[in-house]
């Protein structure tokens, strides 16, 4: 079958892709929603069925999500195939993310057991340099392990991409692509020690039914991992449930990996198989530009080799101010106000300063200590705004390291990652 070159692919990403080796479970669930159901996923009859080649999804039946955004009216999107919304900062005021306020980054369509929410039969395999291989179905997760509930930051590796210049293909994203929903699960770590990590383990990689945009099962939306080091560290989680209900069919449905501090991207969605690699993982989206930054700081518009990029790993430190909304008409000479979220891939922000004079002072916001590791942190500040006028709020949060978020767009690079510039709102003071 004639694989089509995907939007910001180069020619070897996307022939690596076809390449890619899949979990079995996917490929079966493609092949039964085959010809024997053709009419009923199109609600009609098809005269030339037979015709349709085999394991092909009818384009009518291609469900890439954009169905489902009637629950997430508020969000902004950016694309629909696949559908990709961000969501504006003054409505990710919650502790808890909702679901409603989750942004949505997909990389191919949302699969039919996820849409159905029928797990009925699923299992995940884990595999490769381990003592034991497992095949364990959600009972056996919920029965075997401990089960733990945690809110854990979830951010594309491109939010923020909207500010780069010159600007990066992709989505656009400004600062809502991200969230700390409440999820419940297991340990990652648990569930791989069982397997028994060879010493041989290096890499973890993920693999998930979620078809891929052309319809041909052999090609894979998506499949990243994490060195073998952070999969085991504290954090991880393969979840089930989201904010006490089961996933969603938009953010995984029935079971999500998510490895916090990292690119969302590494938190594969409806998870099948992970398997433990003696090499660098180098499935769809893991190779040339993809999640990747220079090596060494370059200039805007370098035409960077794919030999001097590095793979992305930890998130940079971020804020984001969530209240008020950017525009509103406060009274000058009167407190008011600000608060937001802080977060940051290392697990920790130790402080929080605001601005209301474009950086020349800063004061000391309140920063609440985090309920788990790699949950984001509630900040706020009371700021007066001396007489009436256009002002403008900066926020700037400080990670464990002492690692401060920059005034401008930092490490410019050719896909537009990692930009974790000083959220600003406008105020005007009356």
């Amino acid at each position: 079958m004639l694989h089509e070159k995907q939007p910001g692919q180069t020619q070897e990403e996307s022939e690596i892709e076809r390449e890619q080796p899949e979990s079995s479970a996917r490929r079966n669930f493609l092949r039964t929603t085959g010809l024997s159901t053709l009419g009923a996923m199109v609600g009609m009859t098809v005269p030339f069925e037979g015709n349709m080649p085999f394991g092909v999804t009818p384009v009518m039946a291609q469900d890439t999500g954009e169905g489902l955004m009637s629950d997430k009216p508020d969000l902004t999107v950016l694309n629909d195939r696949p559908v990709n919304a961000e969501t504006p900062a003054h409505l990710l005021d919650d502790d808890v993310t909702p679901y409603e306020r989750m942004f949505v980054r997909m990389n191919g369509m949302v699969p039919q057991t996820a849409l159905d929410q029928n797990a009925e039969g699923w299992t995940l395999t884990i595999d490769g340099e381990v003592e034991t291989p497992l095949e364990l179905t959600l009972d056996d997760l919920k029965s075997q392990f401990e089960t733990v509930t945690k809110r854990l930051v979830i951010e594309c590796g491109g939010n923020g991409r909207a500010y780069f210049n010159p600007g990066a293909s992709g989505n656009q994203w400004t600062m809502g692509a991200v969230g700390c929903p409440e999820w419940t699960g297991v340990r990652l770590a648990d569930v791989l020690k069982k397997a028994g990590i060879k010493d041989s383990a290096v890499y973890t990689a993920h693999f998930s039914n979620d078809p891929h945009l052309s319809g041909d099962p052999d090609l894979l939306p998506i499949s990243r991992g994490v060195p073998i080091e952070k999969a085991l560290a504290e954090g991880g989680i393969i979840a089930w449930e989201m904010n006490g209900e089961p996933i969603p069919a938009l953010h995984g449905f029935p079971l999500r990996l998510i490895v916090p501090g990292y690119p969302g991207s590494v938190s594969q969605k409806y998870l099948t198989r992970i398997w433990i690699r003696d090499q660098v993982h180098d499935g769809a989206k893991m190779t040339g530009y993809s999640y990747r930054l220079p090596k060494n700081p370059v200039a805007p518009g370098t035409d960077v080799p794919e030999s001097d990029m590095a793979i992305m790993t930890e998130m940079p430190v971020k804020s984001l101010i969530t209240f008020p909304q950017t525009g509103t008409e406060v009274a000058s000479g009167k407190p008011t106000e600000v608060r937001g979220h802080a977060w940051a891939g290392n697990g920790d922000v130790q402080a929080m300063d605001v601005s209301i004079d474009f950086g020349q002072t800063w004061q000391k916001a309140e920063l609440d200590t985090a309920p788990n590791l790699f949950a984001w942190q509630r900040w706020r500040a009371d700021v007066t705004l001396p007489e009436t006028g256009y002002f403008e709020v900066w926020a700037r949060a400080t990670d464990k390291d002492g690692v401060m978020q920059p005034p401008v767009t930092p490490g410019w690079n050719p896909r537009g990652y990692g930009n974790n510039i000083q959220h600003r709102i406008a105020l005007i003071a009356t």
